[in-house]
């Protein structure tokens, strides 16, 4: 039976020559074999134990491309088409189809070797501007052309690479005509333990071994407590989830408190009338709002609340002067899937209304909603919502701005912008804008406002209560802090599950 390449690898090292080590390149030549399969010798032989020292090294090595081949065998292109050259030159069109033409013209008109006489009859001609082999130059006592190109080529091929200055290197490097290669090899040398024997130590401890005795004159592979295995099976984070999980704990440690948002199917009353978002906004067209078919109404809205919503649209109060239309409680009635989670905030403050006393509250909702929207890079129809709410006495906008830039921070979002908007439900109201690195753009991360009295005075709330609210998307600040551009990718049937499975644990605050 043949040697096998370590069995060879170990009795190369055992010849008097090889006292101070080997190159595994060198001793791979010497055996004939691939370098590659010579250092999975080494590897092996490493597992043994201290048979051999194996010490990794890194050499930088210069080889020709495949042009930089043809280079060395045809010679350059400028000095090609120096040589192509008549006396009486050539049409430029004609030069320029010549082999290597193009490149060969400006290397050479850069050489000073040509040069273009632009008011030749019949066109722009490609002549000599120094004598060369083969014809009489003129302009210059340069007596020929040297293909110093080919000439440092071929000393590569002979390995004199160190030869060729650093600057020349360079540019053939850069012409691609020379490719650095990083050689990785071993050092190897006698170990402790070395022997030409190769014993493989046993790995498992048989019930034979035990019967027979034999285990007691048989090497055993150490056993390594400190491996750790296979990584055991299991489910994976959405970076979704995660950034969910880093807002929720914001909010709890800002004092919040989380509202129930379990109802996505919801009636136009509390998605819009409880709002004061008149009934012939265009928000509530199809075009921006899933309507459901069955169940096509709620059965009942909340009984004296929606006289006084219904009153203030239509007629007014509290100071303003209404929309002025007829108010229908049939389109108050129309279910929908809710286009965001300030329903939940009017169901929360609603409840508020009704205790005896008022008391500040905090509340946040993570939750899903739907809109009827083109889809886009930062657009989907079913995304997620997040929703601050305070309501306490004498709340202005400047404690809105500073709640906002404190929340903002937490997320790991300083690069803010607020610009005035428009709400029917808040006033004044503000939309977020954060920089975005990917997109390299200002994106909307979310809008912001004071709830007007035509929303909290009917539910009964104190005339000296003030709620501040904002809310924004769970997408985008995901996008901003995982470097994702396009929404669909982070969530719908394009999302990539590696991404899902290396996505990091999120941490808004670094």
């Amino acid at each position: 039976m043949a040697p096998s390449v370590a069995e060879r690898l170990l009795e190369r090292l055992d010849q008097p020559g090889a006292s101070g080590g080997l190159c595994s390149i060198q001793a791979a030549a010497e055996l004939g074999v691939d370098h590659q399969t010579l250092v999975g010798a080494v590897k092996s032989l490493q597992a043994l134990g201290e048979v051999i020292e194996a010490e990794a090294r890194t050499a930088t090595r210069w080889e020709l491309s495949p042009e930089g081949e043809e280079v060395l065998r045809d010679g350059s292109p400028e000095v090609r088409l120096f040589r192509s050259l008549p006396e009486e030159g050539l049409p430029q069109g004609e030069a320029m189809k010549l082999p290597g033409g193009s490149l060969g013209f400006s290397k050479a008109m850069a050489n000073k070797w040509v040069r273009l006489d632009k008011g030749a009859p019949g066109g722009p001609r490609v002549l000599r501007a120094v004598s060369g082999p083969g014809g009489n130059g003129r302009g210059s006592p340069v007596p020929s052309v040297q293909d110093t190109v080919q000439e440092h080529l071929g000393q590569v091929r002979t390995g004199g690479a160190q030869a060729v200055p650093d600057r020349d290197r360079t540019e053939l490097k850069r012409r691609k005509l020379l490719l650095e290669m990083t050689l990785k090899s071993y050092w190897i040398r006698k170990g402790s333990a070395f022997s030409t024997a190769v014993a493989r130590p046993e790995t498992e401890l048989t019930p034979e071994m035990i019967a027979t005795g034999s285990w007691r004159q048989l090497p055993f592979k150490p056993y390594n407590f400190s491996s750790l295995g296979l990584p055991p099976a299991c489910g994976h984070l959405h970076p979704l989830l995660k950034v969910r999980s880093e807002l929720r704990q914001i909010f709890l440690e800002m004092g919040f408190t989380e509202m129930r948002t379990d109802n996505f199917v919801e009636s136009s009353f509390w998605n819009f009338d409880a709002l004061f978002q008149p009934q012939q906004h265009p928000a509530r067209d199809q075009h921006d709002t899933f309507f459901l078919l069955d169940p096509a109404e709620a059965p009942q809205l909340p009984p004296g609340y929606y006289n006084k919503v219904k009153k203030v649209h239509s007629q007014g109060g509290y100071g303003s002067q209404g929309y002025r239309y007829e108010w229908k409680v049939e389109e108050a009635r129309k279910n929908l899937l809710r286009t965001h989670t300030t329903s939940a905030s009017a169901r929360a403050l609603f409840q508020l209304a009704r205790q005896e006393k008022f008391t500040p509250v905090k509340y946040f909702s993570i939750d899903r909603v739907f809109r009827n929207e083109s889809l886009d890079a930062t657009h989907l129809a079913e995304f997620h919502q997040v929703e601050g709410v305070v309501a306490d006495r004498g709340l202005t906008l400047g404690h809105l701005m500073g709640t906002l830039r404190q929340f903002f921070t937490k997320l790991g979002i300083s690069q803010l912008r607020f610009k005035p908007a428009y709400n029917p439900y808040t006033e004044p109201s503000m939309e977020v804008f954060s920089y975005h690195e990917g997109l390299k753009k200002w994106v909307e991360v979310g809008n912001s406002g004071i709830f007007r009295p035509e929303m909290l005075l009917p539910m009964g709330l104190p005339e000296n209560v003030t709620v501040i609210a904002w809310g924004l998307s769970l997408e985008r600040p995901t996008m901003i802090k995982y470097g994702i551009k396009n929404i669909r990718e982070l969530m719908g049937h394009r999302v990539n599950l590696q991404m899902v499975y290396d996505s990091p644990m999120c941490r808004l605050d670094v």
